[in-house]
This record gives structure tokens, sequence and C-alpha cells, in this order.
């Protein structure tokens, strides 16, 4: 491996650490402090949705702008925040496989899920499980998109880290600078 390759390897995957990091903070931390997170004698409220489409039913059929405003970013948000996950799994898994990357985004997913409602942060809910698979998909398909277009996984390789370097001061910004409170 010559020193190029091992260069861009490393920035990957401190690119990728950070963007744990981030959704760490995001997802666990941005409703309450990690102090307050390990307190025993904290009360906690948990809510938890199991049906499918539930949460999003409502916020589409709701009659409040708040709550549309809202929605817009949750569901927006859900999406979004797990498309870099769906592109680093595909490129530093050695199975490409669509599926067998889904599920296993589905089951970082459903972890998250689970930590959040025996620790009573936030909302547990099937949709927001059902939403970052979709957005862990959408980064698998741009992954096989860059792969269909550039055809060498190199190359994907290389556009793959222009874009994190692109994208590494946003989620530095995020994860040091911004005191998530959702």
């Amino acid at each position: 491996m010559n020193t190029r390759v091992r260069i861009q390897t490393v920035f990957l995957y401190g690119v990728f650490l950070c963007y744990l990091l981030f959704l760490f903070k995001l997802l666990l931390l941005s409703r309450v402090s990690l102090a307050d997170l390990l307190d025993s004698h904290n009360a906690v409220d948990r809510s938890i949705n199991l049906i499918p489409f539930h949460s999003i039913k409502e916020y589409i059929f709701s009659s409040s702008v708040t709550i549309k405003n809202f929605a817009f970013a949750n569901v927006g948000g859900n999406i979004i925040i797990f498309i870099p996950l769906g592109t680093y799994v595909s490129l530093f898994k050695n199975n490409k496989r669509v599926l067998t990357n889904l599920l296993f985004i589905f089951l970082v997913s459903l972890l998250i899920e689970i930590i959040q409602g025996i620790l009573g942060i936030g909302a547990s809910d099937i949709d927001d499980i059902i939403l970052n698979g979709l957005g862990g998909l959408i980064g698998i398909l741009g992954y096989k998109f860059l792969l269909f277009v550039l055809r060498n996984e190199k190359k994907v390789s290389t556009a793959i880290t222009i874009l994190s370097a692109i994208g590494l001061p946003v989620i530095l910004y995020l994860l040091f600078m911004v005191r998530l409170h959702l």
C-alpha cells in the first residue's frame, strides 16, 4: 500500500469516526447531558411507537404548521443522517451486497432505538428505523452509482474522500460548536 492510499484510508476512517461521534451526540445526547444520562435518580419519560408509519401519518395529516415544520425536519433529518453510514459501510466492508449492508444499517438503527427506549431519551419509534434505513439505502445506492459511473473502486474511494473532505468541516462544527437540544 503506497503512502497516498494510506493517508486516504486514515483520513476516511478519521472522518467516519467523527461522523459516528456526531451520531452518538445527536441521537443519544441531544436531549440530555452525559451527566443526566448517568444519573440513576433522573426520572425519565419513555415514548415508544411500534406501529409502522404511525408518526409519519400523524405528521402528514396534522393541521398545525408547527407540527408540519417539526415533521419535515424529523423525517428529513432521519433520512439524511444515515446516508453517510450507507456510503461508508459500502466502502469499508468487503461484502458489497446491498441487502447485507442494508440489514447492518437497520440493526444499527434498531440498537439506537432500543438504547433510547431503555434510557428514556426522546422517543423510540419504528418510523425512525424505517427512515434511517431509507437514508442508509440512499447512501448504499449512491456508492453503487459512483461505482457504476467510475467503474473502479479506487476512483470511488477517491471521490468519497473528496466528498468527506468537503463534509468534514460541517461534521466538526456540529460535533464541537453546536449544542444540539432537540
